[in-house]
This record gives structure tokens, sequence and C-alpha cells, in this order.
């Protein structure tokens, strides 16, 4: 934050957008390739907080026949033709965590019935607030981590498939790497969010399920990252 320069907090309930460019070019016309309409749980310094309710209407990438990416074979699945189509989110619903500044973001599951099933952390560019929600950009590996506080990598075949494919270079890939190994740092040191309570949370009955805007591939005037 420059000088006196204020970020415009928004309030529980507000609707934003939380959005993925892709790496390669695709037809929705600012480079946005996900994009899901969320709902506000809290917004401060610390940690934005968003909750992705089960049948929110989303955008997601498929290959340009209309099949889903992960059908795709490995070797073809970075270099096949992609656009994007609206579909909705299943499951039991996502809250997403994100602190300002760090390379992940960390996501809470539930099993039906609220029987918290895991964390997962999103290796991804640190996000870039704009008036209508964040961007960011997906680094392909993850972790997932249980209940008991183990945790394993994932996604590591695409982590380097897309290195062999170009759309990570060796400085980008070792940085992504090294944020992965300070996120397990994390993990294990059982600090925020982990050791926070979140598993208990629960959404506002009251909250209506967000709608995806028609502009929702807009460009983003960045407010501050």
């Amino acid at each position: 934050m420059k000088g006196s320069e204020r970020i415009e907090r928004w309030t529980p309930g507000d609707h934003i957008l939380w959005r993925y460019r892709g790496h390669a070019p695709d037809l929705s016309g600012q480079g946005v390739h996900i994009c899901r309409p969320v709902t506000v749980v809290q917004d401060t310094d610390e940690a934005l907080a968003v909750w992705l309710a089960p049948g929110t209407e989303c955008v997601k990438p498929v290959l340009a026949n209309g099949t889903p990416v992960h059908e795709e074979p490995l070797a073809t699945r970075y270099t096949a033709p992609r656009t994007v189509t609206r579909g909705h989110w299943f499951g039991t619903g996502v809250l997403k965590l994100a602190r300002p500044g760090e390379p992940w973001s960390v996501w809470l599951f539930w099993e039906p019935g609220w029987q918290f099933k895991n964390w997962y952390v999103n290796l991804e560019e640190p996000r870039t607030r704009w008036s209508g929600g964040i961007d960011s950009e997906d680094h392909f590996l993850d972790i997932s981590v249980d209940p008991d506080r183990s945790w394993r990598w994932h996604d590591e075949d695409e982590f380097d498939q897309a290195q062999r494919v170009g759309l990570i270079g060796p400085e980008k890939a070792e940085r992504v790497r090294l944020a992965g190994e300070e996120a397990v740092r994390a993990v294990r040191a059982w600090g925020a969010p982990f050791s926070d309570g979140w598993e208990h949370w629960r959404p506002d009955p009251a909250w209506r399920v967000p709608e995806l805007p028609a502009d929702w591939a807009r460009a983003a005037v960045q407010l501050t990252s």
C-alpha cells in the first residue's frame, strides 16, 4: 500500500468474482478462463474469506470440442485448443481463504452433512484486487491437508507437463516449488488459517447464490495487490 492509499473493503454478504487467468489464449476476451461468483465472508487486513455456494453458475475451461479438460491425455492437455463454457458448481460448496501477498489460497471442503473433509492449498499468483473481485493465475501444483494434519502434494504430473510445454518457465517453476515448500512449513507449524477453526464455520442461510454476470470477463482496473 503506497502512502495514504486505502484498500476499499468488501462487506460480509457482498458478491464478488474470484477469477483465474489462463496460461494460453482462450475465447473469453480478457484471458480469464475461470470465473466463480462468491459471497464475502470477511475482508480484513489479515485475510479475505469467501464462500462458493453449491449450484453457483461459473465459467470453466474446456477443450474446443467441449470435452472436459481432465479427460484429455496429459501429453496434449495443455496444447489442445480450448474455449470456455458455463456450468454449475457441484458438491457441498467451498470456503476460500486468501492472505494478502501469499502465493497460495487455502480452500476448505466438506462432505454432505457438514462433515469436514480437508484443506486444499492452491498455489497461485498473489491475487490482485479490483472493484468486482480478485484475479490470479493458477500454478498447477497443490497440497491437500487432512484433519489429522497429514499432507501430500497434488498434480505434480500436471506441474511437470506445464513446464515441458512451456506454460511455466524454469525460473517461475522454481519460484512455485519454493512457494509450495513455504506452504508446507506453514502446515507443519499449524498456524493460520489451519488453526483458526474455519472448519466449524457455516454460511448464513439467508445468503442467496450469487449470479454470474454477463460481463464476467471484463477488464479489471486494479485497486491494489
